[in-house]
């Protein structure tokens, strides 16, 4: 079954051959939503040549500038999920953090470092080496 998509807007490409895009569809069912067109989606609900013959030529064009923006962004967001959900919940604690060793709290410390440093890396945002975890 094939969604027919009648109006389209916002349309961005996300690469500098412009077959792969971010779009807002109209949906009949849900109204405006976002859409990635990419050339490789199997899945044929929503046709994908129907919504780039509505694209035409009215998209933003690939800027590398932005994607290196998404891409640090997509990085940030994972580190500082692992700073909220592993790292703070220990170095935060008073009491979970006193019944670590001296070295311990060290490895945490130095870890929770590594993390803020990601930003740093010669490679940033396209080339990052996560730093381990310690082990509790």
């Amino acid at each position: 079954m094939s969604i027919a998509i009648t109006e389209v807007r916002n349309a961005a490409s996300l690469q500098a051959d412009n077959l792969r895009m971010d779009v807002e569809i109209n949906h009949p069912d849900y109204g405006w939503i976002p859409y990635t067109l990419d050339p490789a989606d199997t899945d044929t609900t929503i046709d994908n040549t129907a919504v780039m013959a509505l694209i035409g030529s009215n998209f933003t064009a690939f800027s590398q500038a932005d994607a290196d923006a998404r891409e640090a962004s997509r990085v940030r967001f994972k580190r500082d999920n692992i700073l909220t959900t592993v790292v703070d919940p220990i170095v935060s604690n008073p009491l979970r953090w006193a019944d670590l060793t001296t070295a311990k709290q060290g490895e945490w410390t130095t870890y929770r470092t590594a993390l803020l440093d990601i930003t740093d890396q010669a490679g940033f945002p396209h080339s990052v080496t996560w730093p381990q975890e310690p082990t509790s």
